[in-house]
């Protein structure tokens, strides 16, 4: 678990907006779909990167280092600067009344 809790918290550093994802889930291609949206404006390609976790062997202990450290095991959990912001509906709520557009800037 520590290796797993290692690794998450590396990939959160080491972007800009960091978005741990299954590629099934409708509320991930929701928040994908939104942040995508920014690539090329507010947001580089390579600050930006989604990780689908559902065929990562440790899928279960990635959700639960993701669930000690945000609340919830729910995926989308998304990052940005470091910080979580939440799912796909945040992520749109904050896209809708402009926050989104700050916090990329």
């Amino acid at each position: 678990m520590a290796n797993t809790k290692a690794i998450v918290e590396a990939k959160i550093a080491g972007k800009k907006v960091m978005v741990f994802s299954k590629s099934y889930c409708p509320y991930c291609k929701l928040g994908k779909k939104v942040l995508e949206a920014y690539i090329g404006k507010e947001l580089k390609a390579e600050d930006y990167e989604v990780w689908e976790i559902e065929n990562e062997s440790n899928c279960a202990e990635i959700q639960a280092v993701l669930g000690k450290m945000t609340g919830a095991t729910s995926v989308p959990r998304v990052f940005i600067n470091g910080k979580f912001i939440g799912g796909g509906s945040e992520t749109q709520d904050l896209d809708k009344s402009g926050e989104l557009r700050k916090m990329l800037s």
